[in-house]
């Protein structure tokens, strides 16, 4: 049976790099959401949004989780090496909210 494991929560405006955390399986799910800013036009803007997992190692970007050209929210399922790694946030304009949870293998406790 797979389950979810929180490995973090993530929110604000603007761009952002989250601390690193490890990943033991390098299955993740990716939950998003963005919106314009408060105070920003609301129409006629192109605010992209994107989410990229990058090795706290090396630095380099393992995968882009989400590349959104435009504000709104969704899933997205990431596959990766086991890796320490940390989330670049590109979020120009935009209020948002980023989380990740990994898919971990076990049985139902009774």
């Amino acid at each position: 049976m797979i389950g979810w494991r929180k490995l973090g929560d993530w929110s604000g405006t603007g761009s952002l790099q989250t601390p690193s955390f490890e990943t033991a399986t390098g299955q993740l799910r990716v939950r998003w959401r963005a919106a314009p800013a408060a105070g920003t036009p609301s129409s006629g803007l192109r605010r992209p949004f994107r989410v990229s997992a990058n090795s706290a190692i090396s630095g380099r970007t393992l995968e882009v989780a989400v590349d959104s050209p435009a504000p709104g929210s969704g899933t997205a399922a990431v596959s990766i090496e086991p890796h320490e790694m940390y989330l670049v946030i590109e979020a120009p304009n935009l209020e948002w909210s980023v989380s990740v949870e990994e898919a971990v293998s076990g049985t139902p406790a009774q």
